[in-house]
């Protein structure tokens, strides 16, 4: 019996490659894969350096069609997704036979949280995923303890102002993420947790060692410390927490419960940076303001409304604006595509960036279109993948949506806000938006 043979997919020549790797890689890697180095953010923001990997991801598919394409890299194998329904198909058959655990991102996180289930394989993997979908609320938009964060929400978006206005009145980045980090501390600890910024302080040092992966050894002191503070929150179970809520759930003997509390507070932080940016957003939409603030109104009986503008704002900020801009997922066996095989063991990337601001394809590639989110994404859309999609989908996606577009409607119910630091044009937004230099009048 012949066996049919397996063709390889199209390769990038070597310079190809490199233009890839200079245009799209290097400057998400200088940025920081885990934790934003402010400096390289905006010098991204100012030399178009995110526009110009989508231009470079353009030009591939202009040459090689719907790819996947291979990069020619000696020792290592990876393959960019050139096709939206590759996308689909990649995400969608996670974790087999597109494992979440890629390589680059095991070593990543390795430094704060080495049992997470986005890095692992099999039933240990599914334990650990099961604990965090009921935790996070995964299934549900309004999170079943939304009466008791509601008003943790408001408290912080009352003291921030209070805090800007005895300023002067102007909003920078430091203050907001301050205020924006008393809420997740006090949402995922307990309020005993409010003012424990040596916390946040050993996390974004610990996630800064991850922005150099297996180029750095990891602190193992460090992580110790944190994992025991995450044990302590545990056994603490403070009421109205998420690790009260947490030890309410089934619990497999590998679920590892103190080792997914980490990645809630890792990923709390680019969604600060995605609420902010959806500030600067509305900011330079003033019909958007208005409908807004009807929408907090009509909700305002609610104990948690599901302010449906607010969070399609926050989903645009993430769509124009990706914290995630690559999705990576690495091949159990080898998985035959249209064009090719890609072998067992390549690292698949998904750059998003390409798949949102692709103006060949999207006439509001560039534009604030809120309405995108109307109504669910399906495998039959476009894909728009904010929180990744499929069984990796992120489980705290609704947790992040209502608690930002809650910490938004606060502010918009306070205040008056005047972007100061930046011109949006409304009809062409940037390639990146720098979160860290975004100033704001308080009114």
């Amino acid at each position: 019996m012949t066996l049919p043979v397996q063709n390889p997919l199209p390769q990038a020549t070597l310079v190809e490659t490199l233009e890839t790797l200079r245009d799209i890689h290097a400057p998400m890697i200088a940025k920081g894969p885990i934790i934003r180095r402010p400096k390289v953010v905006a010098a991204s923001e100012r030399f178009d350096l995110d526009g110009r990997g989508v231009r470079r991801a353009q030009a591939l598919s202009e040459k090689y069609g719907q790819g996947p394409v291979m990069l020619k890299i000696p020792g290592r194998k990876m393959a960019l997704i050139l096709d939206p329904d590759d996308v689909h198909r990649v995400l969608e058959d996670s974790p087999e036979p597109f494992a979440t655990a890629e390589a680059l991102k095991r070593h990543a996180l390795k430094h704060f949280e080495p049992k997470v289930a986005l890095i692992s394989h099999g039933e240990q993997r599914a334990q650990r995923r099961r604990l965090n979908d009921a935790t996070l609320d995964h299934c549900h938009p309004v999170h079943r303890m939304a009466a008791t964060f509601m008003p943790v929400v408001e408290q912080e978006a009352t003291t921030l102002l209070d805090q800007v206005r005895a300023r002067g009145g102007a909003l920078d980045y430091k203050a907001f993420l301050e205020a924006w980090f008393r809420i997740v501390r006090r949402v995922v600890l307990g309020d005993a947790a409010r003012e424990d910024t040596e916390l946040t302080a050993l996390i974004e040092k610990l996630r800064a060692d991850g922005n150099w992966a297996f180029f750095k050894s990891v602190d193992k002191s460090g992580r110790a410390a944190l994992l025991a503070q995450m044990q302590k929150a545990l056994d603490r179970a403070e009421p109205g927490s998420l690790a009260s809520f947490m030890g309410q759930q089934p619990q497999g003997s590998q679920a590892e419960p103190a080792q997914q509390i980490p990645q809630w507070l890792f990923a709390f932080d680019p969604a600060g940076m995605a609420t902010f940016r959806a500030l600067a957003l509305l900011a330079a939409h003033p019909e958007a303001v208005a409908a807004a603030r009807l929408e907090i109104i009509q909700g305002k009986q609610e104990k948690a409304p599901l302010l449906p503008l607010l969070r399609s704002t926050v989903l645009e900020s993430l769509r124009l604006w990706p914290t995630t801009p690559m999705i990576l997922r690495e091949t159990t066996t080898d998985v035959e595509f249209a064009h090719g095989v890609i072998p067992a063991g390549t690292s698949v990337l998904v750059f998003a960036p390409f798949f949102h601001r692709d103006d060949r394809q999207l006439d509001f590639a560039h534009r604030f279109a809120p309405e995108l989110w109307e109504r669910p994404r399906t495998h039959k859309d476009w894909p728009l993948v904010p929180f990744s999609a499929g069984p990796g989908v992120c489980p705290g996606r609704h947790l992040v949506l209502l608690l930002t577009s809650k910490f938004i409607a606060e502010i918009l119910s306070r205040a008056d806000l005047e972007l100061e630091s930046h011109s949006l044009d409304p009809e062409h937004l940037p390639s990146l938006l720098n979160n860290f230099g975004l100033r704001f009048r308080v009114s």
